[in-house]
């Protein structure tokens, strides 16, 4: 019998593995994936950009997906024949192995959406059911576990903090940060160094950054990123059990008993705990319960609302870019644009709320970055000429030789809310099955106009700082495709237990021992990605269980 079983190993489950384990509670915690350590990680750009390395293959594990127009109609989509894929990481911390470590909090103002900007017509806004005061001891420690390192700059929207700065000194940043500086002061807009996840010195017993620039979609070799697993699960005393899928969950008397597995060879194993923590991943989570049926639970686990599955988010924005070439720059500037490995680093938050002159808008973040330095996707971009034909031999191989080596793109990734609204949900399909036999997951797809509205206020102003810095070939998109790897809510919690499914401290209202600590809780997303206050959560549920077991 174990005190805490985890089902997940992510941003959401790590914090109480590492904090329990650590007080000497008995832990374990079941991963459907492998367990893979820095010595396993390289720059293989095949493997990430042609292979599914790091997710299960959509032919064994697929999912269906109910894409809804505004007029409420959808088309359904089979993820293996269409090869809509929302898998983001199944291995031993989960995707934040493969995140590029943007960490920004939320703002007070993200946790009151309903109380700050009022009723949005078709979206099910609501305030979170703590403050960001309540949770900013939580961000604070994670700056310190986790190591984020950063310098914080006093702008309009910069949120309340407890510690003067982070942890750990800035990374190290091209030359052209200093155009984009000096861009946004001619533009009057605050350039904000971007935190980051990743360290910039020795520390916590990892190594500092590298600099390869192939922090996105890779493990991290150098121990510098901060994902669950470097952070927190190579460290702590819990039991990791790899390919263990969890398929069901069984309770009796408002208690959950007992969480069933299968490994990839479809042996069934058991575990028994006095308390479950479920950190699966958003849309596995509410698929999880929605499976777990049962006489006490006709409709799911947790479900007496019937909220189990509902108002599922993503993060709302898209990206854009901009190429800097070498006949527009002095040799001193073609220099600084093609130094190697040094992030870019720079975000702008100055439309985290906005007013058209009729209305106030809850805005969002810009993120700026160098493209990916993954050479594979790269030179595919260049296979077309400018009227759309397609390269061949001699001509493609020039043409990828000067793009790559006399210009260089600068992105700009948007992140505003995705609004919760009826026809985002998750529901579990009635004929098809995984390879375990297990019904898959139904993703339902809507978005509401006003996140596009958003969005699209949001790339123009970082339209406006390319064009200030002299790039050419500006271009963006602002879509209502949703992000597989920015997904919570299913789960959302508040104080009423007939409209949320768990109560203020991610406890579920059905079940006295059952706690749900990955982005499943979220109501709303904020306009930053998520990692940082799942995170920031997970430490507080740790709290909140420890003091549940010492009672």
């Amino acid at each position: 019998m174990y005190d805490i079983c985890i089902i997940g190993s992510g941003a959401g489950a790590s914090p109480i593995a590492y904090e329990l384990s650590s007080a000497g509670y008995k832990v374990v915690v079941l991963e459907k994936g492998e367990y893979y350590k820095e010595e396993d990680f390289n720059k293989d750009e095949l493997a990430v950009s042609r292979r599914d390395m790091f997710t299960p293959p959509l032919w064994e594990q697929k999912h269906i997906i109910n894409e809804y127009s505004q007029s409420g109609k959808f088309t359904r989509y089979d993820g293996e024949e269409s090869g809509w894929n929302f898998w983001n990481g199944s291995l031993v911390g989960g995707s934040s192995n493969l995140m590029s470590g943007y960490f920004h909090r939320m703002k007070p103002k993200d946790f009151e959406l309903l109380s700050s900007y009022g009723e949005i017509k078709g979206a099910n806004v609501v305030d979170w059911a703590i403050t960001y005061d309540e949770l900013e001891p939580y961000y604070d420690k994670v700056e310190k576990v986790i190591g984020v390192s950063g310098k914080v700059v006093k702008h309009k929207y910069q949120e309340p903090r407890s510690s003067q700065d982070f942890p750990y000194r800035e990374l190290k940043t091209n030359g052209v940060t200093e155009w984009f500086d000096a861009a946004c002061k001619e533009l009057q807009f605050s350039a904000i160094p971007t935190p980051r996840a990743v360290l910039s010195q020795n520390a916590l017993g990892r190594n500092a950054c590298y600099y390869s620039n192939f922090c996105g979609s890779y493990g991290c070799a150098s121990g510098a990123k901060g994902s669950a697993r470097a952070a927190l699960l190579q460290k702590c005393k819990a039991e990791i059990i790899t390919d263990a899928f969890v398929y069901r969950l069984d309770s009796k008397e408002g208690k959950v008993t007992k969480a069933k597995y299968y490994t990839k060879h479809g042996i069934s194993h058991t575990v028994n705990a006095k308390i479950f923590v479920l950190a699966a991943q958003a849309i596995e989570t509410s698929r999880l319960l929605l499976n777990s049926k049962n006489k006490e639970f006709p409709n799911g686990m947790a479900n007496s609302s019937g909220e189990v599955g509902k108002n599922l988010i993503f993060s709302a924005g898209g990206s854009g870019s901009g190429r800097f070439i070498f006949e527009n720059l002095t040799k001193e500037q073609q220099q600084e644009l093609m130094q190697v490995g040094v992030f870019f680093n720079r975000s702008l938050q100055d439309w985290y709320d906005y007013n058209d002159g009729c209305h106030i808008y809850k805005g969002g973040t810009i993120d700026f970055l160098f493209e990916h330095q993954n050479i594979v996707s790269r030179a595919s971009r260049e296979m077309y000429d400018a009227e759309g034909n397609l390269l061949w031999g001699e001509k493609l191989a020039d043409r990828i030789q000067k793009r790559l080596t006399t210009s260089r793109v600068l992105t700009f990734e948007v992140f505003n809310d995705w609004l919760p609204t009826d026809n985002c949900s998750v529901s579990v399909d009635a004929e098809v099955e995984d390879k375990y036999g297990v019904p898959v997951g139904v993703i339902n797809l809507n978005s509401h106009p006003h996140d596009l509205e958003v969005g699209e206020h949001l790339a123009q102003k970082a339209v406006e700082v390319l064009e200030k810095m002299g790039a050419v070939e500006i271009e963006y998109s602002i879509s209502a495709s949703p992000p597989p790897n920015l997904v919570a809510g299913g789960c959302r919690f508040g104080n009423d237990a007939r409209t949320s499914v768990l109560n203020r401290e991610c406890r579920a209202h059905d079940l006295e021992n059952l706690y749900v600590s990955d982005a499943s809780f979220m109501p709303t997303g904020g306009s930053v990605p998520y990692t940082w206050t799942i995170y920031a959560n997970s430490f507080r549920i740790a709290d909140v269980i420890r003091k549940a077991l010492r009672v």
